[in-house]
């Protein structure tokens, strides 16, 4: 049975975030605000379908996905790109390859214990995200 992702996650820490977006080419006014809101994750899982929100009081993103079928994902609100994104299980990781004009990109969550980390990466830069798990 995979690992269960479902809750709501509270940001903790964002590594390295605001070089991830800059090799998004995110603009500057963008990055500055970004950078310095608290985002929440809500995951709602059901098997091997899921529905993962970002929540912040600049922006929400959601995004729907069967593990191992190929989505063409439209990334509004954030660098407004077309991608064709296939998420997959590495063990208890959930990793996501994304296809498009950025080479190397994606992401991947994990739990350890009450936290949610995730890593996002593109063209070599690496942003490192953790959240803890709302009562």
């Amino acid at each position: 049975m995979p690992v269960d992702f479902n809750g709501r996650w509270l940001m903790e820490t964002n590594d390295n975030f605001e070089d991830f977006m800059k090799v998004l080419n995110i603009d500057l006014a963008t990055r500055k605000i970004a950078i310095h809101l608290s985002q929440t994750k809500v995951i709602i899982q059901d098997g091997d379908k899921f529905v993962i929100k970002t929540l912040s009081i600049f922006r929400n993103y959601e995004m729907s996905f069967t593990i191992g079928e190929e989505i063409e994902e439209y990334t509004k609100g954030l660098d407004n790109r077309v991608v064709k994104t296939l998420i997959t299980w590495e063990g208890d990781k959930l990793v996501c390859t994304q296809r498009g004009e950025k080479a190397n990109r994606g992401w991947k969550h994990w739990i350890e214990g009450d936290k949610l980390h995730m890593e996002l990466f593109c063209e070599g830069v690496v942003c490192h995200q953790v959240f803890k798990k709302q009562a």
